[in-house]
């Protein structure tokens, strides 16, 4: 069963950066197009970022020229680089498959506080 494992979060101070790390197993993450999400409690979940197996990659308004989406085909990892951070950028973050979405993983909490 495909599994998807996402590690990387923690606590910044608004104005920092992280880096995000999305495992995947039993998929290549090059042959498909792949999300970052991310959802704060009591709301739905939201895609902010993702990158298709061509072509430009994608992301939402309110992430544009801050987050970055990669992916490195030799490790099997989609990586989301977070600059510039923002309270409102708090949430729990996951990947998946945006067009065949697997079982959810975990998640990894990010949370930007001062």
């Amino acid at each position: 069963q495909v599994q998807l494992v996402e590690s990387g979060g923690g606590l910044v101070q608004p104005g920092g950066s992280l880096r995000l790390s999305c495992a995947a197993s039993e998929r290549y993450v090059s042959d498909y197009h792949v999300g970052w999400y991310r959802q704060v409690a009591g709301k739905q979940r939201e895609l902010v970022a993702s990158i298709p197996r061509c072509c430009s990659t994608n992301y939402a308004d309110s992430v544009k020229g801050r987050f970055t989406i990669s992916r490195d085909n030799a490790k099997n990892t989609v990586y989301l680089q977070m600059n510039s951070l923002k309270a409102e950028d708090t949430a729990v973050y996951y990947c998946n498959f945006v067009a065949s979405v697997v079982p959810w993983g975990q998640g990894t909490q990010v949370t930007v506080s001062s």
